[in-house]
């Protein structure tokens, strides 16, 4: 018999187990993850792959992108230049370091709401005298 390593999900300093071949949106989500901003988190299209809303930037192991999955993301404005993938069309491998972005779409890598890492000193606001 040999072991199964379980995969880890890191997400805003969490860690989140599950099993390989666990869809990452279903996981984050039973995990209480914010996987969708503002008013993403009611229109959405609850995983079925066609609003881009549940768009992460991903290091580690998961599933590779399908044609379908790259055509949409084309759509999403600025997640081509992000590397980002969806959430609910990705199927965990093995460990995953998953950041959510600011805006609708997860692609506002101004907005001072980041997930999945810490702020650099420069996204950090300044003290004004």
């Amino acid at each position: 018999m040999r072991f199964k390593p379980v995969p880890t999900i890191r997400f805003s300093n969490t860690a989140i187990s599950c099993d390989a071949g666990d869809n990452l949106r279903k996981v984050l989500l039973r995990s209480k993850a914010p996987v969708y901003n503002g008013i993403a988190r009611v229109v959405n299209c609850r995983g079925m792959g066609v609003c881009g809303m549940c768009a992460v930037r991903l290091r580690g192991s998961v599933s590779w992108p399908s044609r379908y999955e790259n055509a949409l993301l084309n759509l999403v404005p600025g997640a081509g230049t992000l590397g980002l993938r969806l959430a609910c069309l990705c199927t965990v491998h093995g460990d995953v370091s998953v950041e959510k972005f600011g805006g609708v779409w997860g692609t506002d890598t101004a907005a001072r709401r980041h997930f999945g890492r810490k702020p650099t000193s420069a996204e950090l606001p300044t003290q004004q005298h």
